[in-house]
């Protein structure tokens, strides 16, 4: 069962068709939008700062979202696909990109709408990757603009995670 916890009398706000799965915690200053759903083990703290997540947005398996006290809030946007093991902290995530495994985006960077930050790369403070790019590598630079296809693909991803997250709930 997922956790959610008042903070400082702040008490998370959540669509009632949002998934939570087995082991996520959500904390604070939390709103998460229609149809995103949140996979094990995951942790959204917005304990000294707020996060906001937009509608049919995935965090996938053992990420980390948090933000920075006063500073920088944690903005994700619609139809974002956020890969295993990512750390987001701080940042804003556009709608319609896709966050690999294993990668961290720091306090203040952006990532453009309908961007890709491949797997295990680092997005270092105050970055801008700009729409529709691929960005790789640690610390990660814009490596080429994506192709029609791969735009395509980003919200083809996000439907297919609105779909699991229904299939989950219909068990649960």
């Amino acid at each position: 069962m997922a956790q959610i916890i008042t903070h400082h009398g702040v008490t998370p706000k959540i669509h009632p068709s949002v998934f939570l799965a087995e082991g996520v915690v959500v904390i604070g200053d939390v709103v998460i939008g229609e149809d995103s759903s949140i996979w094990p083990n995951t942790v959204l703290r917005g304990d000294v700062n707020s996060i906001r997540i937009g509608p049919r947005t995935n965090i996938q398996d053992l990420s980390v979202c948090h933000v920075e006290t006063g500073t920088w809030p944690l903005i994700i946007e619609d139809e974002v696909t956020v890969g295993h093991r990512v750390v987001l902290h701080g940042c804003h995530i556009k709608s319609r990109c896709l966050i690999g495994i294993g990668s961290i985006i720091m306090n203040g960077a952006v990532i453009g709408e309908e961007s890709l930050v491949g797997a295990g790369s680092l997005v270092t403070e105050k970055m801008i990757i700009p729409p529709r790019t691929l960005a790789l590598g640690s610390p990660a630079k814009v490596k080429r603009d994506l192709t029609p296809e791969e735009i395509a693909f980003l919200k083809v991803s996000a439907e297919n995670y609105v779909q699991n997250a229904r299939s989950y709930k219909k068990v649960s």
